[in-house]
């Protein structure tokens, strides 16, 4: 006899992990960005932490989850950098929302939904980042190289690709 399931796809599809690799992931990645840049100069073009935000926020698929997700992992990068702090808390906030609300609605285990995902997330990033400083903090020195942010949105795409790969073998099956 079949049976009537009232869950949604979204309560099914919903990912959690162990908590180990959700305290330890993004805290690696906030302190891998703070130290890396400062002895690799050409690795200053790498945003870990937002590739962790956009992981998570993805995979677990709830809005308020991923934007706390986001503020939290922005925040602490604002307190290990030079940012003014909440400038990356706001900015990965927006992010961990839209990303989660984005993995409700469509496959987010594609390799080309991830590409496009991830790029476009590192282009809103910039933007957010623009906006945030030009226009909530007045810094009118503040510029951005577009050119210089496509080809930056592309190298995190190709760094996020293996990071995904990786973190998909910690999620809990349920």
């Amino acid at each position: 006899m079949a049976t009537i399931s009232y869950t949604s796809r979204r309560e099914l599809e919903q990912h959690s992990f162990p908590p180990v690799v959700t305290i330890l992931v993004p805290l690696g990645a906030i302190i891998l960005q703070a130290i890396l840049p400062k002895h690799f100069l050409r690795l200053a073009i790498l945003d870990l932490p937002l590739i962790v935000t956009i992981f998570f926020s993805v995979s677990r698929r709830n809005p308020v989850a991923g934007t706390l997700t986001g503020a939290s992992i922005g925040l602490l990068q604002d307190a290990l950098t030079n940012q003014p702090i909440g400038v990356n808390g706001m900015a990965k906030s927006v992010i961990g929302y839209i990303a989660a609300s984005i993995g409700i609605q469509i496959d987010v285990e594609n390799l080309t939904t991830r590409v496009l995902i991830n790029f476009c997330f590192f282009l809103l990033n910039s933007f957010l980042l623009f906006l945030i400083n030009r226009r909530l903090l007045g810094v009118t020195s503040f510029h951005i190289l577009w050119l210089h942010e496509l080809i930056r949105a592309a190298v995190n795409t190709l760094v996020a690709l293996p990071i995904f790969f990786l973190l998909d073998n910690t999620k809990r099956t349920e």
